[in-house]
């Protein structure tokens, strides 16, 4: 398969992502194969490659907002068929036993490992993913769309819903990113008042 890769961090402006052919990898237990149909670009794969946030591997393919179907599974997958269409965010395995992930705060494992920095991600035609990690996509969003509601979508929503707001409500944004943009529209939506 053919993948984008860099060895050492370097700044963008030098082209450091490289094409390179590599085998497809095999799905392990708990792991599914999704054929890559999108991936975003996110600001935290220009970190990781330019060395903003420490190399901890290398070579590595980056990319963390993957959008493609499933082509093949590892022993113990549930849930997940080959041709399911499917979303592969940053996070992509926690330990699910230290006392974040017991409290639905997988985001702040100490023992995670990230899609596109500590695992290769989707800038490569396949990308492995842990089924637990693996969300399906309705075929209402194009890949295009789908694949920046894998990063800012999600962080966006999480922290809307912690905010507590509910319908109706007033919500404060600063900051307005990626993130803030999806959250608007949902805020909108549920007819709150927004305030930047």
């Amino acid at each position: 398969m053919r993948a984008m890769s860099f060895g050492a961090p370097t700044p963008v402006e030098r082209r450091p992502l490289r094409i390179i052919e590599t085998p497809v990898p095999e799905p392990g237990p708990g792991q599914v194969l999704v054929r890559v149909g999108a991936c975003g670009v996110c600001r935290t794969d220009l970190h990781v490659v330019e060395g903003e946030l420490a190399p901890l591997k290398s070579p590595l393919v980056p990319g963390h907002q993957v959008v493609g179907n499933v082509k093949g599974v590892g022993a113990g997958v549930e849930g997940l068929e080959v041709g399911t269409r499917v979303g592969v965010p940053w996070v992509h395995r926690t330990c699910g036993r230290c006392s974040f992930c017991r409290r639905d705060r997988e985001n702040l494992c100490e023992g995670a490992s990230f899609t596109g920095y500590t695992v290769n991600g989707g800038y490569a035609e396949y990308v492995l993913s842990d089924q637990a990690f693996t969300f399906p996509i309705p075929d209402s969003f194009p890949d295009l769309q789908a694949a920046p509601l894998l990063c800012a979508g999600v962080i966006g929503y999480r922290s809307l819903h912690l905010t507590g707001v509910r319908e109706g409500g007033r919500l404060g944004l600063y900051g307005v990113g990626g993130s803030a943009h999806g959250v608007i529209q949902i805020a909108v939506h549920l007819g709150m008042e927004v305030y930047l």
